[in-house]
C-alpha cells in the first residue's frame, strides 16, 4: 500500500549542487575543512582549488547543514567572500574526496599571507616527546609562511620554495591526510627532510647577550638584532647601518612583557597579538625602562612586535636559560631585541644567504642562515593604534597580498606607484592585489627590486595588463618603468596626478563611486603645469578630478633639498613675512644661510603648497629641527610636543579656496616654546582644515570627504579631524586597511585608469 502523501515529505531527499566559493580560501586548510564537513554530514562528491577559489560538488540530505558549516566553522586563515550555489542532478557518488587542483586554477586564485606561528605548533616545538621538538620552521595549514615562498599560483607545494625540500615518510603521511592539521599545508616538514639553519640559535644568543649584533633570515628576509637594553650596542647598530634617528623595532616574549616599555590598551593588545604580527607604535612609557634612549629618539613612541616564527621563540629560549615546559611563553622577562630590517642605504631587504654574507659583513658580528629560498622578500608591517582604529602605517608581511575587492570589474591594470614608499598594484576582475613595501626608488637596487615586483605580480596573477598606470612625474624611476612596459606590452598608459590617485586610493578602499571631495595633505607632488603641490582640496568624480583649493604657496629654497633642511623652510617664511633681513642671523650655525638670504631676496623662488613642507617650517622657526636625520622626523618630533592643540585666532585666512597660514607662521617666528608653538600649529590646522571641507561641501553639495596623504600619518591629524567634520554632517572616508601615504599610490592610480576612456587619455 503507498505511503500517504504527507508523509512523503519527511522523507530526507537526495539533492546535488554546485558550489564555488570565493575568498581567501586557497592554501589557508579549506580544503580540508570542507572535507571534514562532508564526512560529518554524510555528504559525497569532492572538492577542488579551481578558477574562481574552491570548487565543491555536494551531494546527500544534509546539505543546508553541511554549507552552513562550511561558513561557519571555517579555517583561522580563511575568508569567504562569496558563496554561489548551483543545482546539479544527482550522481550517485558513494564518497567524498579532495580532487587535483583543475586547469586555470590560478586564473582566479588568492594569494596567501604569511601568518604568525599558532599556538599548537608552539605547543609542539617545546614538546621533548614531539617529533618536531625545537624544529625551526614548524608549520600547519593555520600558520606559516605563504606568499614569501611562493613562486606561482595556484598556492600548492609545487609552486614554492618548499619543492626543494622531498617529504619523508612521515611528513608525506600527514600532508597527505585529509583529517591531518597538516594536510596539504605546503610548508610541513620536520628534523629529517626540511630546510637546516647555518649556525647555530645558541651561538646568536651568546653574541647578543656580550654587545654584538646578528644578522637573522626570516621568512620575509634578514633582520639585524641586537640588545634593545644596551645603548652602545644600539648605537652601534645605528653607526654601522648608517641610520641616524629612523626608530628602531623592539621584539619582547609577550604582552607582560611590553607592558614594561608602552602603554599597551585592549586595542593594542589586539593588534600586537594578531596573526599578521606587525610591528605596533605605541607610546612609550615615560619612566626610565632600561631601554637604550637611542631607540627612538624625541619621538615619545616605540614600535613593538611579538616572534612570529619558530626561530624568534627559539631565541628567548636560548637567552632564557632553555626552561622546560610553556608557561615561560606567556611569564614576564626584560628580553628586548631591536630586530630592524637588514638592508643598505634605501636599498631592499636582504634574502640571500651570499648577499648577507658580502653586504653585512662590516654590520654583524654573527649569522644565522638557512636555506629555504625566499622568492618574494617582504619587510614587516608597521601599524600605530588609535582609538577606535588603527592604522597601516606599512603594509607588507602579514597584510599583504590580500586581495582588496573593488565592487565591480573593469579592464586588469598594472599601476607602478610612485617614488617614495613605493607599492605595484595590479587589477583582476573585481579585485586588486597591491603588493608589498618596495620602498623609495633612490638606488639601482630599488629600482631592480620594483621591477621584479610588477613582474612578480603578473607571474603569481598569471594574468598580463591591458593598461598601465603611472604617476604624472615624468621623472620617478616608476614612471620610466611604466614607459618601458608600455612599449614592450603595446598597451595604454594612463598618467594619474599624484594627489589625484592619493584620494582615488581611499576612494577604491570603500568602493565609493563618487563624488566625494577629498583634503589631501602631503609632502610632495607634480602639478598639472609641473608646480610643486601637496596641501589639496580636491573634487573627485569618475576619473576626473577639480582643484578646488590649495595651501597658500611657501617658499621652497632649495628645491627638494629644503624638505631635508627645515631652516630653509624657515627661512623662506621669513621672507615672505617681510623679515628676511633675520635669517642670517636667526641661522648662523647653518654656513649657507646667507646664501639662501640672498637667493630669497632675488625673484626666482620656487614655491611649493604641500602641508608636510609647512611642518617643517614650524620646525624650523621652533628650532625644534633644522636638519631631517630621516624622512618626516621633523613633523614628527612636532607631533611628540602635542599635548593640546590651541587654535590661534588669526592664524589662518581661507580665500577663494586658498588656505593661508601666514598668521599661524608669524607667531611661531616669535615663539621660544618649541612646546607651546606645536600646540598651535596642531590646533590651527585641524581648525582650518574643517573649516576648508565645510565651506567646499556648502558650495557643492558633496558631503562626503576623503582624507589622504602622507600627513595623515600624524595621530592627531588622524585622531582630530574626522570628528571635527562628522560634527559638521559630512561623511567620512580615511585609509584603514592601507597606509594613506604613498604605499597606497599604485592603488589609487589603477582605480582611475580602469575608469579612463583610454582612446583619448592614453599617451
Amino acid at each position: 500500500m503507498p505511503a500517504p502523501a504527507d508523509s512523503l515529505a519527511l522523507v530526507p531527499q537526495t539533492e546535488r549542487r554546485r558550489l564555488r566559493v570565493r575568498g581567501l580560501v586557497q592554501g589557508v586548510g579549506f580544503r580540508p575543512h570542507v572535507f571534514r564537513c562532508a564526512q560529518r554530514f554524510g555528504i559525497r562528491g569532492f572538492v577542488a582549488n579551481g578558477p574562481e577559489g574552491v570548487l565543491i560538488e555536494a551531494e546527500g540530505e544534509n546539505l543546508e547543514a553541511f554549507i552552513a558549516a562550511l561558513r561557519g566553522e571555517a579555517p583561522p586563515l580563511a575568508r569567504i567572500d562569496s558563496l554561489i550555489e548551483s543545482p546539479l542532478d544527482p550522481l550517485g557518488d558513494d564518497a567524498f574526496g579532495i580532487a587535483q587542483t583543475t586547469a586555470g586554477a590560478a586564473a582566479g586564485a588568492a594569494i596567501p599571507a604569511d601568518t604568525a606561528i599558532c599556538d599548537t605548533c608552539l605547543v609542539e616545538l617545546f614538546d621533548p616527546d614531539d617529533r618536531r621538538h625545537l624544529h625551526p620552521f614548524i608549520a600547519c595549514c593555520d600558520c606559516g609562511p605563504r606568499y614569501t615562498m611562493s613562486r606561482a599560483l595556484p598556492y600548492d607545494r609545487a609552486t614554492t620554495s618548499m619543492a626543494d625540500f622531498d617529504l619523508c615518510t612521515a611528513c608525506e603521511s600527514e600532508y597527505g591526510d585529509p583529517l591531518s592539521r597538516r594536510f596539504h599545508a605546503e610548508p610541513v616538514a620536520c628534523h629529517n627532510c626540511g630546510p637546516r639553519l647555518t649556525g647555530t640559535i645558541d651561538d646568536v644568543a651568546r653574541a647578543l647577550r656580550t654587545g654584538q649584533i646578528a644578522a637573522i633570515k626570516g621568512v620575509g628576509g634578514y633582520h639585524l638584532a641586537c640588545d634593545a637594553r644596551d645603548h652602545a650596542a644600539v648605537e652601534s647598530l645605528r653607526a654601522r647601518k648608517h641610520r641616524d634617528g629612523k626608530p628602531f623595532a623592539v621584539m619582547v616574549l609577550n604582552r607582560a612583557c611590553a607592558v614594561r616599555y608602552v602603554e599597551l590598551p585592549d586595542a593594542a593588545v589586539e593588534v600586537l597579538e594578531s596573526r599578521e604580527r606587525p610591528v605596533t607604535v605605541l607610546p612609550a612609557l615615560a619612566a626610565d625602562t632600561g631601554l637604550s634612549p637611542a631607540l627612538s629618539p624625541g619621538l615619545g613612541t616605540l614600535g613593538l612586535m611579538l616572534p612570529y616564527t619558530a626561530v624568534h621563540y627559539l631565541l628567548f629560549h636560548a637567552l632564557l636559560g632553555k626552561p622546560a615546559g610553556t608557561d615561560w611563553l606567556a611569564q614576564d622577562n626584560e628580553l628586548a631585541l631591536v630586530m630592524t630590517s637588514a638592508n643598505l642605504s634605501g636599498d631592499p631587504l636582504i634574502v640571500d644567504a651570499e648577499e648577507a654574507r658580502e653586504r653585512l659583513a662590516d654590520i654583524a658580528d654573527v649569522f644565522l642562515h638557512h636555506d629555504r629560498e625566499i622568492p618574494a622578500r617582504a619587510d614587516d608591517s608597521v601599524v600605530r593604534v588609535e582609538p577606535g582604529a588603527s592604522m597601516i602605517i606599512r603594509r607588507a608581511r602579514g597584510y599583504t597580498p590580500h586581495a582588496i575587492a573593488l565592487g565591480e570589474s573593469g579592464p586588469r591594470v598594472l599601476a607602478l606607484g610612485a617614488h617614495l614608499k613605493s607599492t605595484v598594484t595590479m587589477t583582476r576582475g573585481d579585485r586588486a592585489w597591491l603588493s608589498p613595501h618596495v620602498g623609495d626608488l633612490d638606488t639601482p637596487a630599488a629600482i631592480t627590486f620594483h621591477a621584479r615586483t610588477a613582474d612578480g605580480l603578473q607571474d603569481m596573477l598569471q594574468a598580463l595588463p591591458q593598461r598601465l598606470a603611472c604617476d604624472w612625474n615624468r621623472d620617478f624611476a616608476s614612471t620610466r618603468l611604466a614607459q618601458k612596459l608600455r612599449d614592450t606590452l603595446d598597451i595604454p598608459l594612463v598618467p594619474v596626478q599624484h594627489h589625484h590617485a592619493h584620494a582615488a586610493a581611499i576612494l577604491a578602499e570603500h568602493r565609493f563611486e563618487g563624488p566625494a571631495l577629498a583634503v589631501v595633505l602631503d609632502g610632495h607632488g607634480q602639478g598639472l603645469n609641473g608646480e610643486s603641490w601637496g596641501g589639496e582640496l580636491l573634487r573627485l568624480e569618475g576619473a576626473a578630478f577639480e582643484r578646488l583649493g590649495h595651501f597658500a604657496p611657501l617658499y621652497l629654497p632649495g628645491g627638494d633639498r629644503a624638505a631635508r633642511e627645515p631652516w630653509r623652510m624657515a627661512a623662506g617664511v621669513l621672507q615672505q613675512l617681510g623679515r628676511g633681513a633675520e635669517i642670517s642671523a636667526r641661522f648662523k650655525g647653518q654656513a649657507l644661510a646667507p646664501a639662501v638670504a640672498q637667493l630669497l631676496s632675488g625673484s626666482e623662488v620656487p614655491v611649493t603648497t604641500a602641508a608636510g613642507r609647512l611642518f617643517d617650517a614650524a620646525a624650523g622657526l621652533l628650532g625644534v629641527s633644522e636638519r631631517a636625520a630621516f624622512e618626516g622626523e621633523p613633523p614628527m618630533l612636532l607631533e611628540g610636543l602635542v599635548r593640546h592643540p590651541i587654535a590661534l585666532r588669526d592664524g589662518y585666512r581661507l580665500q577663494r579656496g586658498v588656505l593661508d597660514f601666514s598668521g599661524l607662521l608669524a607667531q611661531l617666528a616669535d615663539c621660544d616654546d618649541p612646546a607651546l608653538g606645536a600646540n598651535w600649529l596642531h590646533g590651527t590646522v585641524l581648525e582650518a582644515l574643517g573649516v576648508w571641507a565645510a565651506d567646499a561641501a556648502e558650495h557643492t553639495g558633496i558631503e562626503t570627504v576623503a582624507l589622504a596623504g602622507g600627513c595623515f600619518l600624524n595621530a592627531i591629524l588622524a585622531r582630530e579631524l574626522p570628528g571635527r567634520l562628522q560634527q559638521r554632517g559630512l561623511r567620512v572616508l580615511t585609509a584603514r586597511s592601507m597606509p594613506p601615504n604613498d604605499g597606497a599610490i599604485s592603488l589609487g592610480q589603477a582605480w582611475v585608469a580602469r575608469r579612463v576612456d583610454c582612446d583619448e587619455e592614453a599617451r
